[in-house]
């Protein structure tokens, strides 16, 4: 999907943040980044997606501060303390009367720990009071291309997140599905890497490749040509994550079943759906 006039002001905020992380002692430092941006807003090319244009700011912020991994310990932070959650949330997984869908929301529920956009709603909330939110018919749906056998691709989002989608990936092995779990090749705002995977024990659970990207979602043309033939060759492809959506919707015509927390007023538009809410399934473009 294209960017619109409505994203600025979120980029202009990750913009502050992000130039508060990096240099939080200077700032003089602060100020040169976030003018620095200005003037690049002034130029930027609106047919992008929002992630093509996410990784723009974050080459910036690190080519001025020397920044590196912005959000190393952060992502090291929360893997932890959800890797502590994790026995009990398998436990409930495993005694639901629907573990599959237990295991979608659950997973699904692990998108609110965002770090490109501000995120109201708090995941630890989110897990104590979670109640059924999805479409059985679209998990149905869902399922029947995630048959014994099939090949299922499921492209990652962020830390934290990654250790819930453990719990998925364990559904969709125990229906005899080959799973290939995807990661970005480089470190990109809070998204997972195959260092998370690693942490995390999914290399443990499936075959885990990253997709090349070095974009907050899976921008097609930044992707590895290898890759691609392994999207298309995929017998249903899973998307996590609002930026994954952001940089798939309109561009890849094959299907696709969406994954992810609403987290702003123009995908809730193109999705039909409040902030906050759940998204799964198809989407038709609009």
């Amino acid at each position: 999907m294209e960017t619109s006039l409505d994203c600025l002001p979120c980029f202009m905020k990750l913009a502050i943040r992000s130039a508060k992380q990096a240099s939080p002692n200077d700032e003089r430092l602060q100020l040169a980044v976030v003018s620095a941006w200005c003037a690049r807003m002034a130029e930027l090319d609106l047919t992008l997606s929002p992630p093509a244009i996410t990784r723009e700011l974050c080459s910036l912020v690190c080519d001025m501060t020397g920044c590196g991994d912005l959000y190393a310990e952060d992502k090291l932070s929360t893997n932890q303390q959800i890797l502590k959650l994790l026995p009990n949330l398998e436990n409930l997984v495993d005694q639901s009367p629907n573990p599959m869908l237990t295991a979608l929301e659950i997973a699904i529920i692990g998108n609110f720990i965002d770090r490109g956009v501000e995120v109201t709603q708090d995941w630890r909330e989110a897990l104590d009071t979670m109640s059924e939110t999805l479409n059985p018919k679209d998990v149905e749906s869902f399922l029947k291309l995630a048959s014994a056998g099939s090949d299922v691709l499921i492209l990652g989002d962020n830390a934290g997140e990654i250790v819930l989608d453990t719990l998925l990936v364990r559904q969709l092995t125990s229906r005899g599905c080959n799973v290939t779990y995807v990661v970005r090749r480089v470190p990109i705002l809070n998204d997972a890497t195959l260092e998370d995977a690693t942490m995390v024990g999914m290399n443990e659970l499936c075959t885990v490749i990253d997709s090349g990207v070095d974009t907050p979602g899976t921008v097609l043309d930044r992707c590895r040509p290898e890759f691609l033939d392994r999207m298309r060759a995929a017998d249903v492809i899973l998307s996590k994550g609002q930026g994954n959506f952001e940089a798939l919707y309109g561009q890849w015509t094959e299907p696709v079943f969406f994954a992810f927390k609403v987290k702003c007023p123009k995908i809730a538009e193109h999705t039909g759906l409040e902030v906050g809410q759940s998204m799964f399934g198809q989407i038709e473009v609009r």
